[in-house]
């Protein structure tokens, strides 16, 4: 689930109300519970992956710097705040299960909740939206959100990047297959109508499609242009990189 609060207008119970009533409703909820604003670093210098796309500090003492004012991570941290407010709410109230990924963790409640955030290992951080069984839920969000679609093309060998993160004091983990960027995937959007479920709660705009009509129509896209959902006008944006892994294994 992606989700953003502000998108109802007023809630009465706030973010707790819409929590509630969503793991009353959904058996399993699998949510975002990012940490990269407190925990992400440069990369070290020196240290070059092709078409990575990140920044590299430019020397050791600025590493040094960087990595000194990031937070280590923890079990207990926030969720990144670009994520919403729901995914943090969700962390306090709801959600004792969360993934150790330093990065791109997840929060999960419900039935299938171990087994959903047991798929994920740190060399594979979308292992949990892999193992899901179920649909993709869109409250008031687009498809830049959706990281299914990230899953996608991981599959076939775009956007898989390297990052890094502070995971003890002093230590930085290189951590693979980071998604990248996401701000055309609304292209999606026709594509998936016909499986797509909406009503409208408030001001928002709830959809639900079927996460395998999701990785179906992704994968359709990148197939048929290996260019698909990413922009191209841009040579300094991650999707130019993303770009041209799928071109080295096309």
């Amino acid at each position: 689930m992606h989700s953003s609060l502000s998108s109802f207008g007023y809630v009465d119970g706030g973010a707790e109300a819409v929590c509630h009533a969503l793991t009353s409703v959904c058996g399993t909820l699998l949510l975002p519970g990012g940490t990269w604003d407190l925990t992400g670093v440069p990369a070290p210098p020196g240290l070059v992956r092709p078409d990575n796309a990140y920044p590299m500090a430019e020397s050791w003492p600025e590493f040094d710097e960087k990595l000194s004012k990031a937070t280590s991570f923890r079990m207990d941290l926030p969720v990144d705040r670009w994520l919403g407010r729901i995914p943090d709410t969700f962390r306090l109230a709801h959600s004792p299960l969360r993934t150790s990924h330093p990065l791109f963790s997840y929060l999960a409640a419900g039935p299938d909740a171990e087994r959903l955030l047991a798929a994920q290992r740190l060399d594979w951080p979308l292992g949990p939206i892999e193992a899901l069984d179920g649909d993709v839920l869109l409250i008031g969000v687009d498809h830049t959100t959706n990281t299914t679609m990230h899953l996608a093309e991981q599959f076939l060998g775009r956007s898989r990047f390297y990052r890094y993160a502070k995971t003890a004091e002093g230590v930085c983990t290189e951590l693979p297959n980071i998604p990248g960027d996401s701000h055309r995937f609304d292209a999606i959007e026709p594509e998936l109508r016909s499986a797509t479920k909406e009503v409208r709660i408030g001001r928002a705009r709830i959809r639900r499609i079927p996460k395998d009509a999701v990785l179906a129509v992704t994968t359709r896209l990148i197939l048929d242009d290996p260019a698909a959902l990413l922009c191209t006008d841009d040579p300094a944006c991650r999707c130019a990189a993303a770009l041209n892994q799928r071109l080295r294994v096309a």
